[in-house]
């Protein structure tokens, strides 16, 4: 599987007239990723990470998900005003089903100790910033090309000040 280039990359420099670059996509992280993920996260918290993965973004740290990906589209209304929900939506792809009783498991696994996030501590965060410092240390990312001399648009053999 390649990596997905555009989920990480700084595609173009748009020059401004005053002032500094501006890199597209802006909203792209270019440097190194990781996620976090724990037994609690399900549906999109289950698919996210599994994304993630499947895109080769980064390591995921903590706990594996607990593997709630279905979904429920329409349920019926009863007579006293309740309603009933079943799952009707599963998520495959060409390698079968996925995520669903079995959840993504983390590449650093990363117990979320009771009595440490009791005293403040975030033992799952700390871990993952320890593991994107390293990786910054390694592939730090890419730096915005420089920008190049300005062009100057003007057809050969007009004379601009004639006008």
């Amino acid at each position: 599987m390649r990596r997905c280039r555009v989920c990480w990359s700084i595609l173009t420099v748009v020059a401004t007239r005053h002032g500094e670059p501006i890199r597209t996509p802006n909203a792209a992280i270019p440097g190194p990723k990781v996620m976090i993920i724990d037994e609690t996260a399900g549906s999109g918290g289950d698919l996210l990470p599994w994304m993630f993965r499947k895109f080769h973004l980064g390591p995921l740290v903590g706990k594996r998900t607990w593997g709630g990906l279905v979904g429920i589209l329409g349920f019926p209304m009863l007579m006293d005003g309740g309603s009933v929900t079943a799952p009707d939506l599963a998520v495959f792809t060409d390698e079968g089903w996925v995520v669903e009783n079995v959840g993504v498991a983390p590449d650093i696994e990363v117990e979320q100790d009771p009595a440490a996030v009791a005293a403040g501590k975030d033992p799952q965060l700390d871990r993952a910033i320890d593991v994107v410092i390293e990786a910054l240390a390694k592939n730090p990312p890419p730096k915005a090309p420089q920008r190049p001399t300005f062009p100057v648009r003007v057809r050969p053999g007009s004379d601009v000040r004639a006008r």
